[in-house]
């Protein structure tokens, strides 16, 4: 039921209010008496949000409801407002006919594996104890999450002299990004600004493609920054001053080396460019791989020894703020960064640049093709890794074959430091995949 960014799936099928009931049952018979609940502007997430709210009161909880808001906001509220849980009524990135409920700490961490199973477990018993007449529990309204998200921010960066920058919200939960520029002394312009759960003007992943219109608009302007995000804004893609979509290994570079200094460490999953390592080694630093998926990040963060995290797709973690994925942050720290280091295409093209290639591959039984290709792997290779999926590692490069956490495909990632050897190590483990598919 659980992936690694909780809950997620087409409305009325994988996700259904039903679900929504059990989930919030489930998170008080685990021990939750008090719930913060949020949503993105997804035209299912009301009835979802009420769902699981019915679910925490008829079992005696309490709920904070705040509305509409962006993913890191409402991780960030759990603490604000003394709760022992919370829930974020979101699919993220996926289309506007999925949706999802991911589950969060007062850390600010979504929940980890073995609370995620209990959860589930709780869940698929369908065993509970509702409370009597008298002692349901209360909801209450709270519009200030934002607000304080808006401060949290602007108290965590430093103002910015002069910066033109174009915000495409997506027509997400972002438009706090917004504020908080423009409150740090950006010229800001927005797109696609209305929270509309249709998602109209994109589709909600802020992929190169999705993003021609930013892209376009910014090479047409004196812009010097472009700033994009998904659907409740835990991820934030950029777009440098030509209009150039910026890769996610870039910008996870560019975020390591600001935070990190000698000895210190960065998080970020198996599938990261081997140009970070090599950029964080020019600091004294070095790279630990995780697990694919922002909790893993975020678990690894925890660690003294770690002052950043991140994931090629957008998720950005500074430990010292939160635990969560906080694309509103990411976009002011950017922004900062540019406006005291200069055009991002110059700091971009500072960095060691390696050909990378990414492809997902659409398949049936993700599980059992996992199980052949790892097997294959194992019997061809000498450095094989299996911490998430399988990943194959050569002096001159390597190769990553994962199963995507939520659809049915299967992701392969090569990467070496030509482009003859990216080709050979893509062909090589494309081949792992189409055997097994296959037998």
């Amino acid at each position: 039921m659980f992936g690694t960014s909780g809950v997620r799936g087409e409305f009325g099928t994988d996700v259904t209010v039903d679900l929504a009931v059990a989930i919030g049952r489930a998170l008080v018979a685990d021990g939750a008496e008090r719930i913060v609940v949020g949503r993105d502007p997804r035209t299912t997430g009301p009835l979802l949000a009420d769902a699981l709210s019915a679910g925490v009161r008829e079992s005696g909880g309490n709920v904070t409801d705040c509305g509409m808001v962006a993913t890191p906001t409402l991780a960030r509220a759990v603490a604000w407002r003394d709760a022992d849980a919370g829930v974020m009524i979101t699919a993220s990135h996926n289309p506007p006919t999925d949706n999802g409920i991911k589950l969060w700490t007062p850390s600010g961490m979504a929940f980890d594996e073995e609370r995620r199973e209990r959860i589930e477990a709780l869940v698929e018993a369908d065993g509970y104890d509702p409370a009597d007449w008298d002692a349901v529990g209360e909801v209450s309204e709270w519009d200030g999450a934002t607000v304080r998200h808006h401060e949290a921010i602007v108290d965590a960066v430093a103002p910015i002299e002069d910066l033109s920058v174009v915000v495409d919200v997506g027509n997400g939960a972002g438009g706090v990004t917004a504020g908080v520029l423009r409150e740090l002394d950006c010229s800001v312009e927005t797109l696609n600004g209305e929270p509309d759960g249709h998602f109209p003007s994109r589709p909600s992943e802020p992929t190169e493609a999705a993003c021609e219109t930013l892209q376009a608009h910014v090479a047409a302007t004196d812009a010097e920054l472009g700033i994009a995000h998904d659907g409740d804004a835990d991820r934030m893609m950029a777009v440098d001053e030509t209009g150039q979509f910026i890769v996610g290994d870039a910008l996870l570079a560019l975020f390591g080396r600001r935070a990190a200094g000698e000895g210190d460490v960065v998080a970020a999953p198996l599938n990261t460019s081997l140009a970070v390592d090599d950029t964080l080694a020019e600091v004294g630093a070095s790279l630990t791989r995780t697990r694919v998926g922002d909790v893993f990040v975020a678990e690894r963060a925890r660690e003294d020894d770690v002052v950043f995290g991140g994931e090629p797709s957008g998720a950005w973690i500074w430990p010292d703020e939160t635990l969560a994925p906080d694309g509103p942050l990411a976009a002011a720290k950017l922004a900062t960064l540019v406006d005291r280091e200069g055009p991002l295409s110059a700091l971009v093209e500072e960095l060691p640049n390696y050909p990378l290639r990414r492809e997902s591959i659409a398949v049936d039984a993700k599980r059992e093709i996992m199980k052949r290709v790892a097997a294959r792997a194992q019997e061809e290779y000498e450095s094989v890794e299996t911490l998430d999926g399988v990943r194959v590692e050569r002096e001159d490069g390597w190769f990553l074959v994962r199963a995507s956490g939520t659809q049915p495909l299967v992701r392969v990632t090569a990467e070496g430091r030509t482009e003859a050897t990216t080709t050979e190590l893509y062909e090589e483990a494309r081949a792992l995949v189409e055997d097994a598919i296959k037998e």
